[in-house]
């Protein structure tokens, strides 16, 4: 009998959403749930420190460390994180037990102007707060001039109304779960912008001995989306990069075959290097790993692997 579950994630509106979604579904899976669910608001680093650059504060991990040390000291049950925040490495004791229903991966360009034509257009002012987003939108055009930007969505969308920016890179998921599509001038398909891996998932975490835990979040994980994810994160612990590493990495599932396409660039960002290969549905790790091998390969002395 279990007589109260506490979840815990980041205080920001998104993280609050992802976390209304985990809840309601399991509730949905267990009505007698539904009065035994607390929530705990986490503050971390990576929230903090909202104004600096990711890569200058550690890495993207500090969205997620507080969270991790909550859980491992049983102040929490369960963890809500964004997958794209967590390290490849699982932390010890602790196991992702759910990944839930895949929400839309694609890339938005956000905007208070009208851009006619973006291959085109001869300068502009974009943020971005990653190197992949940056060095993707300069083979877009290499005229725009790329800007970190930090802070939470509603944030980043104010910036860019005060007119501090002329637009900025967001992912879809993010957009569509605070119902803020109206401010999307354009979304880019997965070939224009090859997202980072683990882009549009919410990765529930408990500890990897809470038995009664791992059985009810065994009931909202989405097994085309655990499928996919596996594989990503499978190439980008074989990648081996840091925060500083510009790559993309995305899954898809079609009938029993996994579509793993992936883009690493060059550790000066002047190369680029693309590969899609399938595999099993039944072996998405073998998949990533394989994947993340070749490209290794093909890269050669223009990527060094960092760990």
């Amino acid at each position: 009998m279990i007589n109260r579950i506490i979840i815990g994630s980041r205080g920001s509106k998104l993280s609050i959403a992802y976390t209304e979604k985990a809840k309601n579904l399991i509730v949905n899976s267990d009505q007698k749930l539904k009065n035994k669910i607390l929530y705990k608001k986490i503050k971390t680093t990576g929230d903090r420190l909202n104004e600096k650059k990711i890569s200058e504060i550690g890495g993207k991990n500090l969205f997620c460390k507080e969270i991790e040390e909550k859980l491992l000291s049983k102040e929490i049950d369960i963890a809500i994180h964004s997958l794209k925040d967590l390290d490849s490495y699982e932390t010890a004791g602790l196991k992702i037990q759910a990944f839930l229903k895949r929400n839309d991966p694609r890339e938005a360009l956000v905007s208070e102007k009208k851009f006619e034509n973006l291959n085109q257009t001869s300068s502009a002012v974009i943020g971005s707060s990653s190197r992949r987003r940056e060095l993707q939108l300069k083979l877009l055009n290499n005229k725009f001039k790329v800007k970190n930007i930090r802070g939470n969505v509603d944030t980043r969308i104010k910036k860019i109304e005060s007119g501090e920016y002329d637009g900025a890179i967001l992912a879809m998921a993010g957009l569509i779960s605070l119902k803020l599509e109206e401010h999307v001038k354009k979304i880019f398909s997965t070939k224009e912008f090859l997202p980072t891996a683990g882009q549009g998932i919410i990765a529930v975490q408990c500890r990897s001995d809470d038995e009664k835990i791992k059985s009810i979040l065994n009931k909202i994980n989405d097994t085309e989306t655990e499928i996919c994810a596996l594989a990503e994160r499978s190439f980008l612990k074989t990648i081996g990069g840091d925060c500083d590493t510009a790559l993309g990495c995305f899954a898809e599932l079609k009938d029993k075959t996994i579509i793993l396409k992936v883009q690493l660039f060059s550790d000066d960002g002047k190369k680029v290097f693309n590969l899609s290969k399938d595999g099993n549905y039944k072996e998405p790790t073998l998949l990533g790993r394989l994947l993340g091998e070749e490209i290794l390969k093909k890269a050669g002395d223009n990527f060094i692997k960092k760990r």
